[in-house]
């Protein structure tokens, strides 16, 4: 496997991998070419954004997350034929069948004066479900995609009820399309909890085990874990996954919110004939929680999961170039996007590319790697920050300007001394 995107480029620690190794995978293997650094590059030449993850290489670290914009297979090719880094397709299950979404299924929040309808939108509610076309269409069109698209990287997500030989079949029937990685939903906030799918797995620790486990031994590619921002401490179920045998987590899904009521008809939105339930936010609004969750996992990471092959995609309010870069200043392998991409359309990964190399270029960093998990390092606990700066203090009133008495006046430095007290 690839060791170049894992988490030991956090701190540059090169212990053993944790418990599983994962032989029946298939990856396309590349050398390590660099350790991490966070001082820049001493030679100036154009930022290179390619990354290498789990032994998938793509052309920039923007990832098209799943949901609407990866529902078909016209959606999907323009995603790549825009230059998305790879494109996570809208979840499937078996039986599409049982899957009926409702319209409208989206509500907005915007800024200004009462959310006024000319302020700025910042938070989005979806109540939408997973992909309710037939699994033997999508299948067909990832089949498709890929034959069209080899070099590209196309990940399926997938989602089945708590049942074993169900979730098997899926991975085989998905896997014999030639995608290249699986990413399980374990995180979809609304939908079918009653049929343990989506958050009600990744919520439960104990029952994220088992169908890890149940998962990681049938899969042959890659396979990432969902998180779902809607529990206490993230880092559980990160953990849990990545010792289940996941090579890598993405976080964070949506959180469950109401975005509003109608002060005029005093109904909730999206109002469906007066009616609503809880959905996911998303959109600008959630960024700095999505930062707050992909930090803690960061961390727990490289205190935990220091070797191996190991990757973090970083989600959560991405619309500009500069918001990438925050995710991965944390440790993010990869971002992904699917608000912004419903928002302003696929051509925004162009944006997002050009301003990333702006960024780079100001700090002269040449690769993604120089900078991945540079700013990891200044968090702390609120204790050490008061015993730093505490100390900070102390330093700084030892440091006298002047004299603080005549007695201290010397020959030897007695112009300086007398600079030391003039004020211009």
């Amino acid at each position: 496997m690839s060791s170049s995107l894992g988490l030991t480029h956090l701190t540059g620690l090169t212990s053993s991998r944790a418990s599983f190794t994962p032989s029946h995978r298939r990856y396309n293997v590349r050398p390590r070419t660099s350790s991490f650094k966070i001082v820049a590059s001493e030679t100036k030449q154009e930022p290179d954004l390619s990354v290498t993850v789990n032994g998938l290489h793509m052309p920039n670290p923007f990832v098209i997350g799943s949901g609407p914009p990866g529902t078909n297979y016209k959606v999907m090719k323009k995603a790549f034929d825009e230059g998305w880094g790879a494109v996570i397709a809208k979840t499937v299950s078996l039986d599409a069948a049982k899957v009926i979404n409702v319209t409208p299924r989206y509500a907005r929040l915007r800024a200004g004066a009462n959310g006024s309808a000319k302020g700025q939108i910042i938070g989005w509610e979806n109540i939408e479900l997973i992909s309710d076309r037939p699994l033997e269409v999508m299948l067909n069109e990832f089949k498709q995609l890929k034959e069209e698209y080899p070099d590209r990287i196309l990940i399926a997500s997938i989602m089945e009820e708590y049942n074993k030989a169900a979730w098997e079949e899926l991975i085989d029937r998905v896997e014999q399309t030639g995608i290249d990685a699986i990413e399980v939903n374990f995180s979809c906030p609304h939908g079918m909890p009653e049929r343990k799918m989506g958050a009600a797995v990744g919520q439960d620790c104990d029952l994220l085990e088992e169908v890890c486990g149940w998962i990681n031994a049938k899969a042959t590619v890659p396979v990432w874990a969902k998180m779902t921002p809607n529990i206490t401490d993230i880092t559980q179920p990160a953990r849990v996954s990545l010792r289940s045998g996941c090579e890598g987590v993405a976080a964070i899904n949506t959180i469950m919110s109401v975005m509003g009521i109608n002060l005029k008809t005093l109904h909730p939105e999206p109002c469906v004939e007066g009616y609503s339930t809880p959905g996911g936010y998303s959109s600008k609004a959630v960024h700095p929680i999505a930062l707050g969750k992909v930090m803690s996992i960061a961390q727990m990471m490289k205190n935990e999961f220091q070797g191996g092959d190991y990757s973090l995609s970083g989600i959560g309010g991405v619309e500009t170039g500069g918001d990438a870069a925050e995710f991965i200043l944390l440790g993010a392998n990869t971002v992904q996007v699917c608000t912004g991409v419903m928002m302003y359309g696929y051509d925004l990964v162009s944006k997002l590319c050009s301003e990333l190399k702006d960024f780079m270029r100001t700090h002269n960093f040449s690769t993604i790697e120089e900078f991945r998990g540079a700013s990891l390092q200044y968090f702390t606990t609120h204790t050490e920050l008061v015993r730093i700066q505490q100390k900070a203090i102390r330093e700084r009133r030892a440091i006298r300007k002047g004299l603080q008495s005549d007695k201290d006046w010397t020959g030897d430095g007695f112009v300086k001394e007398s600079e030391s007290m003039v004020s211009n």
